[in-house]
């Protein structure tokens, strides 16, 4: 099974940018569909963006609708989330989950079958 590793969290000024990316260098790969969660402290997880396993559907928590991208790239085995205009209300344990096809609920994390161990996003007024 997949087991997705995130990297590319850090500490950002309100107003930048940052890039996260998951690999999970399985050959099914292709038949994951892949999503991005996070968790602020004392609040509960959240969904922020995912991408269907054949990247036809994504779909994207309100919050992340115009400044986020969700993006897969199959023969690297890699998603990204591109985060841009971060404000302080971001900052949060960004987790990687991968669930085997799918193309409805993509939002809903119980769903998902495979995480991996996060990666801090920090984001500074």
């Amino acid at each position: 099974q997949v087991q997705p590793v995130e990297s590319g969290g850090g500490l950002v000024q309100a107003g930048g940018s940052l890039s996260l990316s998951c690999s999970a260098p399985e050959r099914a790969f292709s038949t994951y569909t892949m999503g991005w969660f996070r968790q602020a402290p004392g609040k509960e997880r959240e969904a922020v963006a995912a991408i269907s396993w054949g990247g036809g559907n994504t779909y994207y928590a309100d919050f992340a609708k115009g400044r986020f991208t969700v993006s897969r790239d199959n023969n690297k085995k890699t998603v990204a989330l591109q985060m841009n205009s971060l404000e302080p209300e971001d900052t949060a344990v960004y987790y990687c989950a991968a669930r085997l096809y799918g193309s409805t609920r993509l939002g809903d994390s119980s769903l998902y079958e495979r995480w991996g161990q996060g990666t801090q996003v920090t984001v500074s007024s």
